[in-house]
């Protein structure tokens, strides 16, 4: 596992956000996480965020320290892997005691808006780095989550690796929000949040320069290609590519993009991912009927 990151780091790879495999007993299943890994890593993929779609949100404090030892052991040594922590403030710093004593140069803290406010973000952030003793990848999921004003007073007190964006919007390319943001810090810090469909506008109308994604864990070599389309100012070959994530984005979109990943990496024979972790529910057969043609085509255009 990569100890060490740049700003070039994060550009360097799409940033993939993969479910995390549990066996029956809802145990970490390390050897099926070694399989999806690899099969991520093969595509040139070497940021591996476990977030949302880790469903790190109802993650056990008790299995924290064995999740990461395991992601930590199998990664390959240039493969940066991004856990997360909180929501909430309690367990978020439990977890910074548990991360201080590990190699993992930076964690994602979740965002929650239900019992928060901008300024106790702030705080809670600053008490997380300042124990943990690395800086936070700052989600921004929600308008109300920070304000502008936050997010430079945190990046100025050098405590925020990079930004994660993922407030939805109709139009991405009508968001002012995101452009407060990138008129305010270096947009080298601001990686968009929300898969392929909004990376090309973030890039060509704000200036990020990298794009997280879940799709990726099925086809990483093509969505590492649509990075490097971006990076080239090939837009039309970006878009071509983009499109052809549309059929499992859309089902993502209709029955939620936690549950249909987790079931279309299984589906399309990459890894087993078990059960999902409740609070999260398993899909029904014919949801997941629908997923199967839908992860296999996107896999066979991977070149699988």
């Amino acid at each position: 596992m990569k100890t060490t990151f740049t700003t070039a780091d994060l550009h360097a790879s799409v940033v993939a956000v993969p479910p995390l495999c549990r066996g029956a007993d809802l145990k970490m299943d390390a050897a099926e996480n070694a399989r999806l890994i690899r099969h991520i890593e093969a595509g040139g993929v070497s940021t591996l965020l476990y977030g949302g779609n880790a469903n790190f949100y109802n993650i056990a404090l008790s299995e924290y320290a064995a999740v990461l030892d395991q992601l930590e052991a199998v990664a390959a040594p240039e493969t940066w892997i991004v856990p997360s922590v909180g929501p909430y403030f309690g367990t978020m710093m439990d977890q910074a005691a548990i991360l201080a004593q590990r190699k993992f140069p930076t964690a994602m803290v979740l965002p929650t808006i239900t019992v928060s406010s901008p300024e106790g973000v702030r705080v809670a952030v600053m008490r997380f780095v300042e124990k943990a003793g690395i800086p936070a990848v700052l989600y921004v999921k929600d308008e109300k989550y920070v304000t502008v004003e936050v997010v430079k007073a945190l990046v100025k007190a050098g405590v925020i690796s990079w930004i994660k964006y993922a407030v939805v919007r109709e139009n991405p390319a009508a968001d002012p929000l995101l452009r407060a943001i990138v008129d305010s810090v270096d947009p080298a810090l601001v990686v968009s949040g929300i898969g392929e469909q909004p990376a090309s506008t973030h890039w060509r109308d704000f200036g990020v320069r990298a794009f997280t994604s879940g799709c990726v864990c099925v086809a990483p070599r093509r969505s590492q290609e649509m990075l490097a389309a971006l990076r080239a100012g090939d837009f039309a070959e970006a878009e071509k590519i983009r499109e052809r994530f549309n059929s499992l984005e859309a089902l993502r979109n209709a029955h939620g993009p936690i549950p249909v990943l987790h079931h279309a990496v299984a589906l399309a024979g990459i890894a087993s991912t078990g059960p999902a972790l409740p609070l999260m529910a398993d899909l029904g057969e014919e949801l997941r009927d629908g997923i199967l043609p839908a992860a296999t085509a996107l896999l066979g255009w991977n070149g699988e």
